[in-house]
């Protein structure tokens, strides 16, 4: 056999392997193409690949998990693992926005090898048609498309959990095949999954099934060696412990719905879950641009399709694991929203229903092939119909990630870059999207989000009153850790009372990948901070105060928070009965209020400052659950409004205040 006839060997065997190479290029070379062409130099299209890339240089530069030099410690990325092999490339001087070549070469090889799993994962699942058409359809969907040059994580972690899904499903298949390198990888690909990214864990019972199930032989040690791939899901919680001193990442604290101080959280949960089945499954509003519209049906059959295809082909194992694959999507209607940057938290998992897609493929030509052998080829024609829906949205996807870069680009990157030309080097800058502006300001920053500035997470869950109430607490204590500057979209801030003296703004009105269409920059303006503190009322001296919206003081004092939202919350700005300004957070809707006060021994008196929208209310007013007074607000204004406590009530006091007539907004109640 000649060299030419062993390449043409070669080239047959890795015939799908090298089809997906070249579409892989075909695909990058599009997208990257329009980006270079629209920006002029590579790009992100989403501020937060820059979050990553800013971790990747703390990497690099020998200070990890902070966000910045000598800022504590933080877990605001994503990922663990992605800034850490992006740090490798900026190490050798992958910098500034060559680093985004890395990425891009990380997650388009990253692609091609999801291409193949799902041709792998399929191959024991249906014929080989189907195997085919679902590594094409996970090359024609827009989704993985779009994220594929955003810089982010999306690729890397969606082939990491279908490899190990592939892998754990044929240790558990092929006993022949079991062996201690097999295992070996296994384990590895249980702690590569969370991670990549925390929902990965989820992945990584894969192999403690496949390996605790069906060990490769019976000894103890064997045995005992199924359960390290369970060390796994510790690791990650591990490692952010001992470096940030809390086991779960600041982006879970912010973003989950358990995170948010406001009971109960499970009714947002399944309106999510409702979001997801009715619109995104549906091709609606924001999946519109990645799939056809009235889709929800063909995309449950799938699912069925799956579970049929593992009973013929008696792969059952296989076939849960690639549905676990698909249900993963709905591991995001446990965030606040699942609906930022384009879905990014849900395409990671789409390979389970594109597999399943090909499965019903199967499904049809089998039937089809039942009534008439040559009508077999139904199912080359159905994976053909699918793959031309998702295909025929190529060129709207690839013109949406060039806007979208062109977008980041011209905002928050160019923000950045004016932050570092204008603002002095001592300044540290307040923002609400961190990525680009501290990658590219290199100034401090203070993610009000709680992000990558790890304390402020609660405040940003808590709403915007807890944010200014908090503000108040860092000026009288530790004023150094105040912004000097914001950079934000004011509106989504919410907190107009610390903005100063505006510098400079950037509007940016065709790109909706932007969280606003201006982003603002402001001197800092804390002069209002601190003078809602104190009662109005002549001669009040507060032995203990509830400062209601402040995160601390309602901890404190037992703040009953049943029925409060964060979007129950308010600044409010007015003035004293001596013409004075006053600003102060408060808690609006509030028809009852109940907390706990310390008291000394004698008599007492309190204040509340509320407000009435629609006046006259009137407040009840209970101590150890016995009325004690009863008080009017009668105009729209607020007011304060004192009331006597009994003589001889001392120590730990429970107090009560019940509004009848209309929800009032309550700001403050003060003790002597």
């Amino acid at each position: 056999m000649g060299p030419a006839d062993g390449a043409m060997g070669l080239a047959r065997r890795h015939a799908g392997t090298i089809a997906i190479a070249i579409a892989i290029g075909v695909l990058a070379r599009a997208a990257i193409s329009h980006i270079l062409a629209r920006c002029g130099e590579p790009a992100a299209t989403l501020d937060d690949a820059y979050i990553h890339f800013q971790y990747a240089r703390a990497f690099a530069e020998g200070h990890p998990f902070r966000f910045q030099a000598g800022e504590p410690p933080s877990s605001g990325a994503t990922s663990f693992l992605w800034p850490l092999a992006l740090a490798l490339f900026y190490k050798v001087g992958f910098t500034g926005k060559s680093i985004l070549w890395a990425a891009w070469g990380l997650s388009y090889a990253a692609y091609g090898a999801l291409a193949w799993e799902a041709w792998a994962l399929t191959s024991k699942l249906a014929n080989h048609a189907a195997a085919i058409g679902a590594a094409a359809l996970v090359l024609s969907f827009g989704g993985l498309q779009w994220f594929a040059p955003s810089g982010m994580e999306v690729l890397p972690f969606a082939w990491a959990i279908t490899s190990t899904v592939r892998r754990s499903a044929e240790w558990v298949e092929e006993p022949l095949l079991r062996s201690a390198r097999r295992r070996n990888l296994l384990c590895a690909f249980a702690f590569l999954c969370p991670l990549l990214r925390p929902e990965g864990a989820i992945f990584s019972l894969a192999p403690v099934v496949a390996l605790a199930a069906f060990p490769a032989s019976r000894d103890l040690r064997t045995r005992a060696l199924a359960i390290v791939p369970l060390l796994s899901l510790a690791l990650l919680p591990a490692i952010l412990h001992v470096v940030t001193g809390d086991a779960q990442s600041s982006t879970a604290r912010v973003k989950l719905l358990s995170g948010t101080p406001y009971p109960p959280w499970t009714p947002t949960a399944w309106e999510n879950v409702r979001t997801f089945v009715t619109k995104l499954l549906n091709g609606e509003i924001w999946s519109a641009e990645f799939l056809p519209k009235g889709g929800a049906p063909v995309a449950f059959a799938s699912i069925g399709a799956i579970g049929t295809c593992g009973v013929i082909k008696r792969r059952p194992f296989r076939a849960v694991f690639v549905i676990a694959i698909a249900l993963a999507a709905l591991v995001p209607c446990l965030y606040v929203t699942f609906l930022w940057n384009r879905l990014r938290y849900l395409w990671p998992f789409s390979t389970g229903w594109l597999v399943g897609l090909a499965c019903i493929a199967d499904l049809l030509g089998q039937f089809a092939g039942s009534l008439h052998r040559r009508a077999r080829h139904v199912s080359l024609l159905v994976i053909g119909v699918f793959a031309g829906l998702f295909g025929s949205r190529h060129d709207g996807v690839v013109e949406d990630v060039a806007n979208s870069a062109s977008g980041i680009d011209r905002q928050q990157v160019a923000l950045g870059r004016w932050a570092r030309a204008n603002l002095p080097e001592g300044a540290r800058i307040g923002v609400n999207d961190t990525g680009a502006i501290a990658y590219f300001g290199d100034r401090r920053t203070f993610d009000i989000v709680g992000l990558t500035t790890q304390s402020e997470g609660r405040y940003w869950v808590a709403g915007a009153a807890s944010r200014y109430e908090h503000y108040e607490r860092l000026r009288r204590d530790r004023p150094e850790l105040l912004p000097t500057h914001f950079i934000v979209y004011a509106e989504w801030m919410a907190c107009d009372a610390v903005l100063g003296e505006l510098l400079h703004e950037v509007t940016v009105t065709d790109s909706s990948i932007l969280g606003g269409q201006t982003m603002r920059v402001y001197v800092a303006n804390y002069d209002h901070l601190g003078k809602g503190e104190l009662p109005w009322t002549p001669g009040f001296q507060p032995a203990d105060t509830v400062d209601v919206a402040d995160v601390e003081s309602e901890r404190a004092h037992g703040y009953d928070l049943a029925g409060a939202r964060d979007t129950d919350e308010t600044i409010h700005s007015g003035l004293s009965p001596a013409g004075g300004g006053v600003i102060d957070g408060g808690r609006t809707a509030r028809t009852r209020d109940a907390f706990r006060v310390r008291l000394g021994q004698g008599r007492h008196r309190g204040i509340v400052r509320a407000l009435a929208p629609s006046p006259p209310s009137t407040l009840r007013i209970l101590a150890a659950a016995k009325e004690i007074a009863r008080v009017t607000l009668s105009t729209t204004a607020w007011e304060e409004l004192a009331f006597d406590l009994p003589a001889g009530m001392g120590g730990e006091v429970d107090v009560e205040v019940i509004a009848s007539g209309s929800p009032v907004t309550t700001f403050h109640y003060w003790f002597e």
